[in-house]
């Protein structure tokens, strides 16, 4: 596999045929080989599922199965074995985008020095309209522009101009705790 292709895969194939339960003694090698391929086989699926991004987006904290690589800093003199990290993603929903100024609304996520953004984004519908936008949005107008940025207490967006017709907004927000 080239360097580029990391990830978790499972196998198509068998490593292992179950046929042989029946035809096996208990007790044999080959039986006990059996069940040692069969363990390995539900471990990597186990492994592979757990480290797949979970495409659920809700309004609680929610660990994303995304991971991180290890803390900087961390050598193979620390003290501390180098962990990959976890990702969390929780999901704002932000209500009207606001009228030529900024809204900001609580995100409720508890943010220190170790807290790190990896994703900040959304979007926005106008169901009236049945237009929809990205958040942040950059126009080559550039009071249409909408900023989107998180402090360690609030979501906040800003507009230069009405927005306010796009009344349904989600911001996804996406972080690392350590």
């Amino acid at each position: 596999m080239p360097d580029n292709e990391y990830g978790m895969f499972i196998p198509t194939t068998n490593i292992w045929d179950p046929s042989q339960i029946y035809q096996t003694d208990v007790t044999s090698p080959e039986f006990k080989e059996l069940l040692v391929r069969m363990y390995q086989n539900l471990n990597n699926m186990a492994m592979a599922i757990n480290l797949k991004d979970t495409g659920y987006y809700d309004t609680s904290e929610f660990v994303t199965g995304q991971v991180f690589f290890p803390k900087p800093g961390l050598n193979s003199t620390s003290p501390t074995t180098p962990e990959f990290r976890q990702c969390y993603r929780k999901l704002i929903n932000f209500g009207a985008l606001p009228n030529n100024t900024t809204k900001t609304m609580a995100h409720g996520i508890t943010i220190d020095l170790n807290t790190s953004f990896t994703r900040i984004y959304g979007a926005s519908s106008n169901p009236t309209g049945l237009l929809y936008l990205p958040l942040p949005y950059a126009s080559g107008t550039l009071v249409n522009n909408v900023e989107l940025w998180v402090d360690d207490t609030n979501v906040n967006v800003t507009t230069g101009a009405n927005w306010s017709a796009y009344s349904i907004t989600y911001v996804i927000l996406e972080y690392i705790k350590s």
